[in-house]
């Protein structure tokens, strides 16, 4: 009897806990985009509500903080997939155990940095979100900030360094003794123009001029890191 009763009530915990975690996803989604448009201190909850077609009691039921809480899922959730997709291009390109020849670094170094700001295209909502996250840096809960951290920036700034003391260990570059900052720099040199002009992707530039701002970041960064 026993066994019947509790097979029966993890049934429909299993369908009921199924049911809050589409829902839930479905919420998360619709407001990606409204908090990629508003920000995090424009954006309403009314409007969140709104955009995801439940009520606003609804929303607060699956999620007891509100628009924090909410906001909090959205950046880490998609934080992740960004996460994921930038870490699988240094692993492809940038492999500290498939380290590339000497004459071909500079080429792998342009081709990983195409790879890297093409992923503002190909996910452009947490793009936007990201920007807003910059621009209203004082608004946003803090806790909210180490979650993103923690969810996308900090694995992939790890995961680079990595990559740095790989093509350091190979004697293609000399990182002196701090591959997280040669990896910042790398970043800095190669990407932070093109996200500043191009507003996080929002308005992307003429592929000639994406080039040539490519190019001269790699070039130099290598003239600060190269081997010989």
């Amino acid at each position: 009897m026993s066994t019947g009763t509790g097979a029966g009530t993890g049934t429909n915990g299993t369908g009921t806990n199924a049911k809050k975690l589409e829902k839930r996803i479905a919420i998360a989604s619709a407001s990606c985009g409204v908090f990629g448009r508003e920000g995090y201190a424009r954006a309403s909850v009314d409007a969140l509500a709104a955009a995801a077609g439940v009520s606003t009691r609804t929303l607060y039921n699956h999620f007891p903080g509100g628009k924090a809480m909410l906001f909090a899922t959205v950046v880490t959730w998609t934080s992740g997939q960004v996460r994921d997709a930038q870490i699988a291009q240094i692993e492809a390109v940038l492999n500290p155990e498939r380290p590339p020849r000497p004459e071909d670094l500079e080429r792998d170094l342009v081709a990983f940095a195409h790879r890297v700001i093409g992923l503002m295209t190909d996910y452009a909502d947490h793009f936007a979100l990201v920007r807003h996250i910059h621009a209203e840096a004082d608004h946003v809960p803090p806790e909210v900030l180490e979650a993103w951290t923690n969810a996308g920036p900090g694995p992939v700034s790890r995961a680079l360094a990595d990559a740095m003391a790989g093509l350091d260990a190979a004697g293609l570059i000399d990182v002196r003794g701090d591959a997280m900052l040669a990896g910042a720099h790398f970043m800095a040199l190669t990407s932070h123009s093109i996200v500043m002009l191009s507003h996080y992707g929002v308005l992307p530039l003429p592929k000639d001029r994406t080039d040539h701002l490519i190019a001269g970041g790699v070039a130099a960064f290598l003239r600060a890191y190269r081997v010989g």
